[in-house]
């Protein structure tokens, strides 16, 4: 075994990985950017070394020369799957913990790939994918393989550049169009065309070779639970394979591996018919851990970053074939994300954190997350996975669920509430799933829902208690109270994103009356519990939230909800346009004003794009919502604003 490792990633695999280093003894080495210098994964390391990208493989060679690094574990994503970095490990006299990098070649092209693998005799979906094609011969190829039809860039991955076609005029427009995002995306346009399998179900072999002609499976996992071709849910095994589809699969993904001369930790996938299970594809070979590789250990019981160290360092596999499964699990992503808004990436400040412990109950969280953290839009949104395992599918997803419900992130909002309406689906419950199960199911699964009225109760309450003190002046304390009566007063609770809404108090906060909007009075209290506990009884419930504040933003969390109640003041002067709030223009999302395309005075129709926000490589431009004179412009160019940071301000008239 190596004596020291140095990890070429960051965030939650890098703590992942550093995990298994401790556990074995070997002494680990992180990399970092200036900006994540006081990151989770920098802390978590035996030593850190400033670089000035994660994809600067001289400086991440030269990082683990200087200190005495043996070997370099990739990770995922970055250069995990980069041919270049692997020789230039090996250059060095650095062990590359992953496949050789001929291997890695000849997998990262999907046409090569799959003329590599039919050879090996590994079934491919029906299409061409000759280099070269021009548009005439990819629509002709298109018609030939039968409408429907997938369009895909033969490099790169993710959904970039995919088109389906599902009629002939469609195909000019769908080939231009994915030229064009795979040259952007790429920097090659070359396409292929594959038959397009209805009712697709994504479901991968996880595969290990070594460098003494060992090469074996260890399972599937179904990866069917996506949105626009990003993974969200992923279990093992899969509901829809039998032992004997399992087997064929199985030694399918291992021919594709031998094909190649591969060794270490693989993924081959498959697309596979809901509507005929018999019948699956090759898809792409994954040369890397996979972000999934979780729910594979829980049902193996073995560590596959150990197993990646060990091949490296020529050690033979424990196994020569196939070991036996355990029970079910399921893994869900945590994004950084707003399925309310479309998905839109978010960011922020982690102000509390409160992630289920790995207590033995079967459920396990690999996290790059602390509180203090700040998430941007420079990486990947993914934040943290939470894994479940049970005796069977039914007991892995009621864990997984419950672990959701536990789960408390503030100060960034995250998909935690649309995972567990996700796996509270009757066809996710009943294993009836394919690739498009999540995009049909969006309105059911993220409805627009108001703020619940205990929210902004408990919000208002947490103002006036945070007004009252131990012996307070009678007169300065609002209460609402007046020489002969009670009189109420009135809040302003704007829930970020959302509309303004009037909450009135009569009393104190631990004993009112709460009247939300226009509804009849309940008798409510709040008081503060444990750190960042407040307890609300409301109309005769006692509900404990989870709170963090930022300003004059308050967080309230529960049940794997979080609300951002971005502006709570108390009502007075100007409480009636303030409630309208109709003409404040505020970021979707954390990021990059790429344009503004108005000025200060000028004159704007409602829906007039005014300013154009970047984050993550997605565009998002902000319209006026109504008409009017520009009052106040904050937006810059090239500035950085945060999510729902004041853009605009348009005055009506």
């Amino acid at each position: 075994m190596f004596e020291s490792v140095l990890v070429a990633n960051r965030g939650e695999i890098a703590i992942r990985v550093f995990r298994t280093l401790r556990r074995l003894g070997v002494r680990s080495v992180a990399v970092h950017t200036g900006a994540d210098a006081g990151a989770p994964h920098v802390r978590a390391a035996d030593e850190a070394v400033l670089i000035p990208s994660y994809l600067d493989i001289e400086a991440v060679v030269g990082a683990a020369r200087r200190t005495g690094a043996a070997a370099v574990h990739p990770g995922y994503g970055f250069l995990a799957e980069n041919a270049a970095f692997a020789r230039a490990c090996a250059a060095a006299g650095l062990a590359f913990v992953g496949p050789p990098a001929e291997a890695i070649e000849a997998m990262g092209d999907k046409i090569r790939a799959k003329r590599t693998v039919a050879a090996a005799g590994v079934p491919v979906v029906p299409g061409r994918n000759e280099a070269g094609l021009p548009d005439a011969a990819l629509a002709e190829a298109a018609l030939a393989t039968g409408l429907p039809v997938l369009i895909k860039p033969s490099a790169g991955g993710g959904g970039k550049g995919m088109r389906l076609v599902r009629a002939e005029s469609e195909l000019a427009g769908a080939i231009d169009s994915a030229r064009r995002e795979a040259r952007a995306s790429f920097g090659d346009d070359t396409l292929l065309v594959e038959r397009f399998v209805e009712n697709p179900r994504h479901i991968e072999i996880q595969v290990f070779a070594d460098s003494h002609g060992n090469a074996v499976h260890l399972g599937e996992r179904e990866c069917s639970l996506q949105r626009r071709h990003q993974k969200i849910v992923e279990e093992a095994p899969s509901p829809l394979l039998d032992a004997e589809a399992r087997g064929r699969m199985g030694a399918s993904a291992v021919a594709a591996a031998r094909a190649v001369g591969y060794t270490g930790a693989g993924t081959v996938e498959y697309i596979v018919s809901a509507d005929r299970p018999g019948e699956y594809f090759f898809m792409e070979m994954n040369t890397r851990l996979q972000v999934e590789h979780p729910v594979t250990e829980m049902v193996t019981g073995l560590d596959l970053v150990e197993l990646q160290l060990r091949v490296a360092a020529g050690e033979p596999l424990p196994f020569t074939e196939a070991p036996p499964l355990d029970g079910h699990a399921v893994e869900a992503r945590v994004y950084a994300e707003d399925p309310a808004r479309g998905f839109l990436p978010t960011g922020g400040e982690v102000l509390l954190l409160d992630e289920p412990a790995g207590d033995g109950a079967g459920v396990r969280v690999d996290s790059g997350l602390a509180e203090g953290t700040e998430v941007g839009g420079a990486y990947d949104p993914m934040l943290a996975k939470v894994v479940a395992w049970g005796a069977d599918r039914a007991e892995a997803l009621h864990r997984l669920d419950r672990a959701l419900a536990s789960y408390t992130l503030l100060g960034v909002p995250t998909n935690i509430a649309f995972l567990r309406s996700l796996l509270a689906h009757p066809e996710v419950a009943a294993g009836r799933i394919d690739t498009g199960l999540v995009e049909r199911s969006l309105d059911e699964l993220s409805p627009a829902v108001p703020v619940p009225p205990e929210v902004l109760a408990a919000a208002a309450l947490e103002r006036m208690l945070a007004l009252e003190s131990d012996d307070p002046d009678p007169w300065a304390v609002p209460d609402g109270w007046r020489p002969g009566a009670h009189a109420w007063t009135p809040w302003i609770i704007t829930p970020a994103g959302g509309d303004p809404a009037e909450v009135r108090v009569q009393g104190r906060a631990r004993d009112a009356l709460v009247a939300v909007g226009g509804a009849e009075p309940v008798r409510a209290s709040l008081a503060r519990g444990g750190a960042g506990d407040l307890a609300l009884t409301y109309g005769g419930r006692t509900l404990t939230f989870r709170a963090a504040r930022q300003g004059d933003t308050l967080w309230l969390g529960r049940g794997g909800h979080a609300w951002a109640l971005a502006e709570h003041v108390r009502a007075g002067r100007g409480a009636d346009a303030a409630v309208a709030g109709d003409g404040v223009l505020r970021s979707p999302m954390p990021g990059t004003v790429l344009a503004v395309k108005a000025a200060e005075g000028d004159r704007v129709a409602a829906g007039e794009p005014l300013v154009v926000v970047e984050a993550m490589k997605m565009e998002h431009t902000v319209t006026a919502p109504v008409g009017g004179v520009v009052a106040r412009l904050p937006a810059r160019a090239g500035a950085q604003v945060a999510l729902d940071a004041v853009l605009a301000v348009i005055e009506e008239g």
